[in-house]
């Protein structure tokens, strides 16, 4: 074996103030482990302790939710880090304990076992520009939930202070001018149209934080210099979304495993001679949802999307039928648009750039059978991550 592959793993069950940690070498042998707080005594502790192995991959679950601020620390500290899917440890914690229950210890110990037996786990790295998109499409998320919240409860309001209530899509201007023209006709009503005024305001500086945080958002976005731009029906805020879960689109092997990551690929319910398929409610939902959205307003317009929409409904699929094949399809240009991305940053301009509904992204030559049921095949790569064992 390769004498530079890790020599042990130290997997981590991660929260907010502890963090729980497992040593163990190529063999499975347990050689150490502790539980540290995550302040900078803690931390520092932890680090050093498992510095005392030269060769070591630190293992973490959840490097992109609970676990994302210690793993930023480790990587900061320049020590090698691992994701460990939360789904992927949990399953084998029930095959090894054979029931559900669960400590932070049994957690640890199941993560360093999937970071010791799995290959292919996803190194974690630093990406200044991935790192600023992150925080301004999450921003601008939370900034359009806080304008919803708003607006129902003003839309509350105005249906008790006005007859019928305001239109459904209502603007704080409008707003302003419907309470302009309300004669309060007692104290209830007085008090309801203030705080009405008061989510009028409040609407207003929305609004104007909302207008800022696009203009950042688009900057940053067009920064990367990336395609997802040219696609119809993807704004910054679904290219921005894009670039931050998909992280390396090199991580999936093909268009296949990429549909099933972002739940567009349908899952095989066959049984016997009844061939059939039923949608994926798993996958990556905030990326299933910008499919949603390309392929809402692909349909809305005379686009390919919805050119494909019609011939799937003209061979006999019903709407949503044909819904899931369209999301599927644009689920495949989406990753052809990323992977070319990645070559053309690496090799520099050139090579053809983009492609079309009934293009190579589905095959080899244009016109190839519809790839609305393509499913990743059967995993192949070598099931152990290959390191020297301690003697």
């Amino acid at each position: 074996m390769s004498q530079d592959m890790p020599r042990v793993v130290i997997g981590m069950d991660p929260h907010k103030r502890t963090a729980t940690i497992e040593v163990m070498t190529a063999d499975e042998i347990i050689v150490g482990g502790g539980q540290f707080t995550t302040d900078t005594d803690g931390y520092t502790a932890m680090r050093d302790y498992g510095r005392q192995w030269p060769e070591r991959v630190w293992a973490v679950e959840g490097c992109e939710g609970i676990g994302r601020h210690i793993a930023q620390r480790l990587i900061a500290d320049a020590e090698p880090v691992l994701d460990v899917p939360a789904k992927l440890s949990a399953r084998l914690r029930f095959y090894a304990t054979g029931q559900g229950r669960k400590t932070d210890d049994t957690d640890a110990h199941s993560i360093t076992l999937v970071g010791v037996r799995m290959a292919g786990l996803r190194p974690v790295v630093a990406h200044e520009q991935i790192e600023i998109l992150r925080l301004l499409v999450d921003r601008r998320r939370r900034i359009g939930e806080e304008h919803t919240v708003k607006v129902c409860q003003l839309h509350q309001l105005l249906l008790e202070l006005i007859p019928g209530g305001a239109k459904r899509y209502l603007s704080a201007a409008q707003a302003r001018r419907l309470l302009a023209g309300v004669q309060p006709s007692d104290v209830v009503s007085v008090t309801r149209k203030r705080v009405a005024l008061e989510l009028v305001e409040d609407l207003e500086r929305i609004y104007q934080r909302k207008k800022q945080a696009n203009k950042e958002l688009v900057a940053h976005v067009k920064a990367t210099r990336t395609a997802l731009l040219d696609l119809h029906g993807i704004g910054p805020s679904g290219a921005a979304r894009l670039l931050v879960e998909v992280g390396d689109i090199t991580r999936f092997p093909n268009r296949a495993h990429f549909a099933s990551w972002t739940g567009t690929a349908p899952i095989d319910a066959s049984s016997g001679d009844h061939v059939r398929h039923r949608l994926s409610r798993g996958g990556n939902r905030q990326i299933n949802r910008v499919l949603h959205l390309m392929a809402v307003v692909q349909l809305r317009n005379a686009t390919e999307g919805r050119a494909y929409y019609d011939r799937k409904k003209a061979s006999g699929k019903t709407s949503m039928e044909a819904m899931r094949c369209l999301k599927r399809r644009l689920s495949d240009i989406v990753y052809r648009t990323m992977l070319t991305d990645y070559i053309t940053m690496a090799t520099g301009p050139g090579g053809h750039r983009g492609t079309t509904l009934t293009s190579s992204v589905a095959g080899s030559h244009p016109h190839t059978g519809s790839s609305d049921q393509s499913l990743p095949g059967p995993v192949t790569r070598q099931r152990r991550t290959p390191q020297p064992a301690t003697t």
